[in-house]
């Protein structure tokens, strides 16, 4: 396995067992916090947002993401169209009209929009374990959103919803890896990070 690939396991482990140690109090309380910074960066950008609904313990809630709707925005959700595809999207219209799909994902009911709805997105809003100070995303390891992410506009903001310390100074990254242009914590809120291993609050 390649040095970068398997430092990446290594991190993935890690950040995973924080994340199931963490109490759910704790989770609900970091996730009312993400979405109030959400909804704000959600009324600066605009619409379409490309958003997710989170599995498990990671970080924000399918609460959140209502929410979004709730306010009046055009949310797309992203549909897994197979192995080794880009990911479809499709309208959220609210949790009544969700449908299970691959690896325990719920998926919008709807008509599919085809893999480059994303280009039109105003704000993609992205899973991931960890983010470093440069804009590298640790991802799941899948591989959907590496596929995915070459499609985005160029005025979209690439934003990451992380746990408190999960924005770390230097991830390891390979070749496909495409940096983000923010991450939403819940103490700190909004942090942008560059390429120059700086971040500033905004």
């Amino acid at each position: 396995m390649p040095a970068a690939a398997s430092d990446k396991a290594e991190w993935r482990r890690r950040i995973r067992a924080a994340r199931r140690a963490r109490e759910s109090e704790i989770r609900d309380q970091n996730a009312a916090l993400l979405t109030a910074a959400v909804l704000d960066l959600a009324h600066r950008t605009g619409d379409p947002i490309c958003a997710y609904l989170p599995l498990g313990t990671e970080p924000w809630s399918p609460a959140g993401v209502e929410a979004l709707r709730a306010a009046g925005h055009e949310v797309l959700l992203p549909v897994v169209a197979g192995p080794d595809r880009p990911l479809d999207w499709a309208r959220y219209t609210g949790p009544h009209a969700l449908v299970s799909g691959p690896f325990g994902l719920r998926e919008p009911a709807g008509p599919r929009l085809g893999p480059e709805a994303i280009a039109a997105a105003r704000l993609v809003l992205l899973p991931a374990l960890a983010v470093d100070r440069r804009g590298v995303r640790l991802g799941q390891g899948g591989g959907y959103y590496d596929r995915s992410l070459p499609l985005v506009g160029d005025e979209a903001l690439l934003v990451v919803l992380l746990d408190d310390g999960d924005l770390v100074d230097t991830l390891p990254i390979e070749p496909h890896d495409r940096v983000v242009d923010a991450v939403i914590l819940p103490s700190d809120g909004l942090t942008l990070v560059n390429p120059h291993g700086q971040s500033e609050k905004s």
